[in-house]
């Protein structure tokens, strides 16, 4: 391994190494060594004979305003949460249409809607489902993989973590470089840029020196993580994750994801188990259609979390206590604790039933000590010899003396000697969390950091392969997978359903990708594929198009993520629609239920004129008041008690940003509304109650616009921006 205190002679020695046709996998979101890579994205600018091919998704900048407006608001949030994060060089210049033609970037999944209508990028894209993405390495030729790592130092040397992005890499480097069971067919030149910043996650991601080819440690490449701040819950949202809450099964599995929706979800859980009586009081309240057989008991098993994103709704229910079913890598301890015949603690049971299923052996081998001592079924202390069990232990007196115990479990007596001697506390090497990668808040990320090792080494990061696709290297199988995500239920979000139950998540009908599939689709699938388990896909029923309310729930779109012969549970804010193994006229009833009134009858209608529905079926009166004015009245109450707040887990944001940030939001919907605009200007000339009140004064000064000297263009905004507060 070579080893680097500056980026440019590391470079140097990549080229030397490889040549001039460096074709780089870089991990999606903050695995990515952005200093690294600016400065090899500069050397290819300054050298068009150097051909350099960027692989990758989810490549993240600074947000930055695009009005004058914006930029007032963004730019001190942006210094004081980002710090020095550096942006990548070759994403900007991509959304500016400014690559150097030796520079081809191809991602596999977008930050949403950054290269909608960039023709350049949407022909470079590569639609992949996130488990193929190794496969579609190899046929793009790639040949260095570099990553952003965390190090340790350890007493025997240091040992290092891809920490938030062990989920493609783990599987790249047994594919590439055969450190697992893939096939070695090119090799991987392997970077490692040392993030001090970055939390030492251990389990899977902890790796060691001898898988690197060259390390990299220069204080540039230590800098503040991308940190996206907490958004606004609302109550589309609330609703729908209310309902989405109801589907969790304790003792179960649980799959969510980033954003206001992952956090609704996490708080209405925490309602659940610490204020039942509320819980389901707000449920009985929403307006809307429940599922069958409602989950609403408080959690006496906890749950396990299986995710391909580690977020913070995760990590409050973690902290809170919710995530604690504990699940084990071996499918035979797995297999006894699933199917209940063993618990967590060691006991005498534990030893016969091992001992039936043939997991261990009478007599016990040297192999079946070590496995008992490793899985924390039997103490560190015992040891085996030709005698039988060998345990040293102190007496009344204090007197240290050996204890032997036949080697049977075969022996009624020798288990229970076993059991009073021989067994541990706990079982050892447990986790209650499985994730590829992790993306959230500073204050994530510095939780983590602090996080006590007990629970640190209760999550697994760990590699894409198994968490989607079930498969993997080792002890990794489908049987183990179906074994540990009991009662799964893999929650994902969409942007449109069709009333036939196709799913739209990442494109437009033109062709225009918004994201990419990520691991959506693997998650669905196993929802279809594994015993007792559910895909859950949740979609606000309508949005706001250019001023005007649109419905989600359509007839049918030019394009689909999710095929709707997968279809399983959607919901809405109106509640849920589960179409496992349903007519095509039930799929349309159940879909009309939940959709926004305003459009249930058109969308019947269409239903009807393609013979999909009987032409005498009407929506029954109970779910046609699916309306944002009932659901607004009927959550009023929960609000007033500080029972949904706007930011369940804090935000980033000061008082005076949500307040400005409200106002920027109301002028952004008027922009395509003249006469409301007008009247904005209007009520921004007369609105004297900003010098009166302190909370909309303190929105003013902190967008700067206090000052009597702005030029024109910043009054006009200024009052725009006056207008919309209150």
């Amino acid at each position: 391994m070579q080893s680097y205190k500056d980026i440019d002679a590391s470079i140097d020695a990549l080229i030397a190494t490889i040549g001039l046709d460096l074709r780089v996998a870089l991990p999606l979101g903050i695995g990515k060594p952005n200093a690294w890579v600016n400065a090899l994205y500069r050397r290819a600018k300054q050298n068009p004979a150097l051909k350099l091919k960027i692989f990758t998704a989810l490549s993240l900048n600074k947000p930055a305003g695009k009005s004058s407006l914006e930029k007032r608001f963004l730019s001190p949030f942006v210094e004081r949460v980002f710090g020095d994060y550096p942006n990548l060089d070759y994403s900007l210049d991509a959304q500016a249409g400014k690559l150097p033609p030796n520079v081809e970037v191809h991602e596999f999944f977008f930050k949403t809607a950054e290269y909608v209508h960039n023709a350049p990028m949407q022909r470079a894209f590569v639609y992949t489902n996130y488990t193929f993405v190794v496969r579609d390495m190899l046929a793009n030729g790639i040949n260095v993989l570099a990553q952003a790592v965390a190090q340790q130092d350890t007493a025997s040397g240091p040992r290092y973590s891809l920490s938030c992005n062990p989920d493609l890499t783990l599987d790249a480097l047994d594919v590439f470089n055969g450190g697992g069971q893939g096939t070695q067919r090119q090799r991987l030149f392997f970077v490692g840029c040392i993030n001090h910043a970055l939390p030492f996650m251990p389990n899977d991601a902890d790796i060691g020196p001898e898988r690197f080819d060259m390390i990299v440690d220069t204080p540039a490449c230590s800098h503040h993580l991308f940190a996206p701040p907490n958004m606004k819950v609302d109550d589309q949202d609330y609703a729908i994750s209310f309902w989405t809450s109801s589907l969790v099964k304790d003792g179960g599995t649980v799959q969510v994801g980033i954003g206001s929706l992952g956090d609704g979800i996490a708080h209405a859980l925490i309602l659940r188990d610490r204020d039942n009586r509320t819980y389901r009081d707000l449920l009985a309240a929403l307006p809307g259609q429940a599922s069958a057989a409602p989950e609403t008991a408080p959690f006496r098993t906890g749950l396990f979390a299986c995710s391909e994103m580690f977020v913070g709704g995760l990590l409050e229910l973690l902290e809170a206590g919710l995530i604690r079913r504990e699940v084990f890598d071996d499918v035979h301890l797995q297999s006894l604790l699933h199917h209940g015949r063993i618990g967590t603690v060691p006991d005498e049971a534990m030893i016969a039933a091992l001992f039936e299923d043939g997991v261990i052996d009478s007599p016990l081998t040297a192999r079946n000590l070590q496995w008992l001592k490793y899985w924390g079924v039997f103490h560190p202390a015992v040891g085996l010899d030709a005698g039988g069990l060998v345990i040293e232990r102190m007496d009344a007196q204090g007197q240290e003396h050996t204890l032997r115990i036949p080697a049977l479990p075969a022996d009624p007596q020798a288990r229970s000697d076993m059991a009073r001697y021989a067994l541990g506390s706990h079982l050892r090497h447990g986790h209650v969390l499985q994730a590829g990668f992790f993306l959230g808040p500073e204050h994530f990320y510095e939780r983590l950091r602090t996080m006590p090792k007990p629970m640190l080494d209760k999550i697994n990061m760990s590699r894409i392969s198994y968490i989607n696709g079930m498969q993997g290297t080792g002890h990794y199988s489908h049987a183990l997978a179906g074994l540990q995500r009991k009662d799964a239920r893999f929650i994902n979000t969409c942007m449109m359903v069709t009333l036939l139950g196709a799913a739209v998540s990442d494109a437009l009908e033109d062709g225009q990708f918004i994201s990419g599939v990520g691991g959506q689709y693997n998650f669905v699938a196993q929802g279809h594929a594994l015993a007792d388990a559910r895909s859950i896909l949740m979609l606000r029923s309508w949005r706001t198009d250019k001023g005007k309310p649109v419905s989600n729930i359509v007839w049918n779109y030019p394009h689909t993520t999710i095929p709707r012969h997968l279809r399983d549970i959607f919901v809405t804010e109106y509640g849920v629609a589960d179409l496992r193994g349903a007519t095509d006229e039930q799929c349309v009833q159940r879909l009309l239920a939940i959709t926004d009134s305003r459009f249930q009858g058109e969308l019947m209608a269409r239903a009807k004129a393609a013979g999909k529905l009987e032409a005498s079926y009407q929506i029954p009166e109970a779910q046609r008041q699916n309306l944002p004015e009932v659901l607004k009245t009927r959550l009023a109450p929960f609000h007033a008690e500080g029972l949904l707040p706007d930011f369940p887990f804090g935000t980033d944001f000061t008082e005076a940003e949500l307040t400005a940030a409200r106002a920027l939001q109301k002028l952004k919907a008027q922009l395509s509304e003249p006469a409301q605009l007008a009247r904005a200007f209007v009520r921004g000339m007369g609105a004297s109650e900003v010098e009166r009140e302190p909370r909309l004064r303190a929105a003013v000064e902190r967008m700067g616009l206090m000052r009597g000297d702005l030029p024109l263009a910043d009054r006009v905004a200024r009052t725009l921006f006056v207008g919309n507060l209150g």
